[in-house]
């Protein structure tokens, strides 16, 4: 596809939505903060979303229990930075950074083991069993959270942001909090690699090639079942770093924290369109900017709002903003 193939309008709803709200807020500075936090929030939940979109797109897998990965990411996040307090509690950056780094790749790795057992002993049996799926990976998830009790204990725990990343900097009058600039990089770092994976390597190319036409690419002798687990692997890293990024935006984990981000998820990946990355992003940033600005306007109907979202793309497009074809 050619950039002036390429279909524009649904990029056009993010600053139309922010456009759109201005006159409400009134004050351009709370406008602005308001947007930055709603962006941040955004590439946070495209990074968990993402994963799961690219399960669905190649394996055509309902994972509901993909919340688990994201729990145990942020678990694990609590336990390494428990470790490094000297570089956390730094004034300088670069140390903070040095802390915050590891504990993401380690998050990444350990979701990404769990998940590949998740795949061989859960989902492998019930593929292309729909309901199955839903059902077994639920109850996955469930065993899951109640290990991570048995590890961790079934409280609370507080994982606090690093002290060089804590406050905000100032644009005008308007207050941008310093994390929130550093998950919009990772977020975008994370999508631009995978829309490199995608579109510019022989992997990307077998995947896109296996979303459309499974038997094809078998059929010219490439073993789609070794990249259907890598697919679910990668997935379940990218969940868990979504994991750690989430727990440091909300500043505690729970171990129940993955069940009730999957809502979001959800509502995300079936705007984007079932299996689209790029509809993904597009379904993030929407839904990190409703819900930041609904919280402020009216805070009573901001769990509704994005479900209100969802439900007018889909009478614009019923098949979400990127339809991935035979979905």
């Amino acid at each position: 596809m050619t950039s002036s193939d390429f279909d524009w309008k649904p990029v056009a709803l993010v600053p139309l939505l922010a456009l759109l709200v201005f006159p409400l807020i009134g004050s351009p500075s709370t406008w602005l903060t308001l947007t930055v936090a709603g962006l941040a929030m955004g590439l946070i939940i495209f990074v968990i979303a993402s994963g799961l979109t690219l399960v669905f797109g190649l394996m055509d897998v309902l994972n509901f229990g993909h919340g688990l990965f994201i729990a145990l990411g942020a678990f694990v996040a609590t336990s390494i930075l428990g470790s490094m307090s000297d570089w956390t509690m730094s004034d300088e950056l670069w140390r903070n950074l040095v802390a915050v780094f590891p504990a993401m790749l380690v998050a990444m790795a350990v979701a990404g083991a769990v998940g590949l057992a998740f795949e061989r002993f859960i989902v492998k049996p019930v593929y292309g069993q729909h309901l199955k799926q839903i059902l077994i990976t639920m109850g996955g998830m469930i065993i899951g959270e109640e290990l991570i009790k048995v590890i961790w204990g079934p409280q609370q725990i507080p994982l606090p942001l690093p002290e060089a990343m804590r406050g905000a900097i100032l644009v005008g009058d308007a207050a941008i909090e310093k994390y929130r600039i550093i998950a919009v990089i990772v977020g975008l770092v994370v999508f631009g690699a995978l829309v490199w994976t995608l579109n510019k390597t022989k992997i990307g190319l077998l995947i896109r090639a296996g979303v459309q036409d499974r038997e094809m690419v078998e059929s010219l002798g490439y073993r789609i079942r070794r990249l259907f687990i890598g697919v679910f692997v990668m997935g379940s890293a990218l969940a868990g770093l979504g994991g750690v990024m989430w727990g440091l935006y909300q500043q505690t984990v729970t171990p129940q924290m993955g069940a009730q981000v999957n809502v979001l998820i959800f509502i995300v990946i079936i705007i984007g369109g079932l299996g689209s990355t790029a509809g993904a992003l597009i379904g993030a940033l929407l839904v990190g900017l409703m819900a930041n600005y609904t919280g402020f306007l009216v805070p009573k109907v901001a769990l509704f709002s994005n479900i209100a979202l969802m439900a007018a793309i889909l009478l614009w497009r019923p098949q979400g903003v990127y339809p991935v074809a035979n979905r």
